[in-house]
């Protein structure tokens, strides 16, 4: 790739390798890494930039794979001047780099009830795009509007309509990078908001494999919803109760393992490449598929090229 690039303010570095990046600690090199100064200088240096180069906005990479081969372009990875979170009223301002874990308590001490994003890991950038939610809660119950920069450089304030929220989905185009969100929360009693979310970590460590190498859930669920967290919730087309059924819990291909304990979190076990992680991915697919006629289709978001002697 050419290293004819736009110089900005912030750090612009080749060849960096992006498996430490990675909750799943596996990916090949991006041509070059860009952690923009301010959204300024994301919108001049995306304004400047070639048309024809690739770009990939990349959160912290809760729920990614990164081929082995790395990914051509131009990864961008917003840092510290956008993780602020602001609280006016009922009105939470949290830039798209903040944690969702993080936000989550910062609007708790303020007496606003954020919870369900106190397990989803990631930040809020993702979480806008991939319409995070748990416990029967999403991100799009609580979008105002979200802040983000255009392929070519244009600051643009998208509503929920604008992103078209669905199950895990939105329509915002793949090279458009969040910058921040404004969600609107209801009132709450801070001591009591804190406890509903220390129950939330103790059910989530009873039943998610959290000190294992893993993108958070690898599958979305058939049914087209999270689970809600409540007594009468149903599994019947949950990912996990589908994997299981076919017989692929702890199943293992390489250094990659589906969870003994949750059969729809993907684990790296140690040494794992991208392509055995994929490879056991679309082999739960398959299975799951002529066990129960359903198409399992990904959570995790992979991306990339394949390393060269994987063709």
């Amino acid at each position: 790739m050419s290293s004819d690039l736009p110089r900005p303010r912030g750090s612009l570095t080749p060849d960096r390798p992006l498996d430490t990046l990675t909750w799943l600690r596996v990916g090949g090199p991006a041509d070059w890494l860009f952690q923009p100064a301010d959204t300024a200088d994301l919108a001049d240096f995306l304004a400047a930039l070639d048309p024809g180069v690739p770009v990939f906005p990349m959160g912290v990479g809760s729920n990614l794979i990164v081929r082995d081969g790395g990914i051509r372009g131009v990864v961008i990875r917003l840092g510290r001047a956008f993780n602020t979170v602001e609280i006016e009223r009922e009105i939470v301002t949290a830039g798209a780099a903040a944690l969702d874990a993080q936000v989550a308590r910062r609007a708790a001490e303020a007496g606003l009830d954020l919870t369900f994003l106190r397990t989803i890991p990631g930040s809020i950038g993702g979480a806008v795009r991939m319409n995070a939610g748990c416990y029967g809660s999403y991100l799009a119950d609580h979008l105002i509007d979200a802040e983000a920069v255009t392929r070519d450089g244009r600051i643009v304030v998208l509503t929920p309509d604008d992103l078209s929220f669905a199950y895990r989905q939105t329509l915002l185009p793949a090279d458009w990078v969040i910058t921040r969100a404004r969600l609107r929360a209801a009132p709450g009693d801070p001591d009591a908001l804190h406890a509903r979310m220390a129950d939330q970590l103790v059910r989530r460590d009873a039943s998610q494999p959290t000190r294992d190498r893993s993108a958070g859930s690898t599958f979305r669920n058939p049914a087209g919803f999270s689970s809600t967290g409540l007594p009468d919730d149903s599994h019947d087309l949950k990912a996990w109760s589908l994997i299981d059924r076919a017989g692929l819990r702890g199943h293992s291909w390489g250094g990659a393992q589906m969870s003994e304990k949750h059969p729809n979190f993907l684990l790296n076990t140690g040494g794992a490449t991208a392509a055995e992680l994929e490879a056991l991915g679309e082999l739960v697919r398959r299975r799951v598929l002529e066990d129960s006629g359903h198409d399992l289709e990904w959570e995790v978001i992979r991306i990339g090229d394949p390393a060269p002697d994987e063709g």
